[in-house]
């Protein structure tokens, strides 16, 4: 298999990472799944919410920890999920997350490593870490995928970067 596409964008406040999450949902389609990484604040949940309020969701956004997954409706439905208090795929297959994951709406993991096995193979990875450099609220995102939807996503969010549109 070949190496995954990827684009690596910075940002510097918890708002530019809104604002990112907002430049992607115009890309995002039913069915799509996104997988995110990162260290416990480092911003995943920050980027679902500009991602939700660009689809319209009027529900703000929180993180799922405690509750395993919130849906938020709007020009398609955002489901959620987080993984982080689970042990593993089968905790999520038991809460029903199949009956989510790839259907109307667009699915969103946080902590996708404790999941990987439930993970499409043309998912798009975004994957978060702090960039100290740019102080506190400084963040590296990068976009990854090497197949199939994840791989158009990562593509024309390459594209929009390129032509400097927002």
């Amino acid at each position: 298999m070949s190496e995954p596409e990827q684009l690596k964008v910075v940002t510097d406040s918890a708002q530019a990472t809104e604002m990112l999450g907002q430049r992607l949902a115009r890309f995002l389609h039913p069915a799509d799944v996104i997988a995110f990484y990162g260290d416990l604040g480092a911003g995943k949940t920050t980027f679902v919410r500009g991602l939700a309020a660009a689809i319209g969701a009027p529900e703000q956004v929180k993180s799922p920890t405690f509750v395993l997954m919130h849906i938020y409706q709007g020009r398609l439905p955002i489901y959620h999920f987080d993984a982080y208090r689970l042990k593993n795929a089968g905790d999520l297959y038991n809460i029903g997350a199949e009956d989510y994951i790839g259907t109307d709406g667009v699915a969103c993991l946080e902590w996708s490593e404790r999941v990987e096995e439930m993970l499409p193979a043309d998912c798009l990875r975004v994957k978060i870490y702090y960039h100290t450099a740019l102080g506190p609220n400084g963040r590296e995102l990068i976009f990854e995928a090497s197949q199939g939807r994840g791989l158009e996503i990562v593509e024309a969010l390459k594209k929009q970067n390129d032509t400097g549109e927002n």
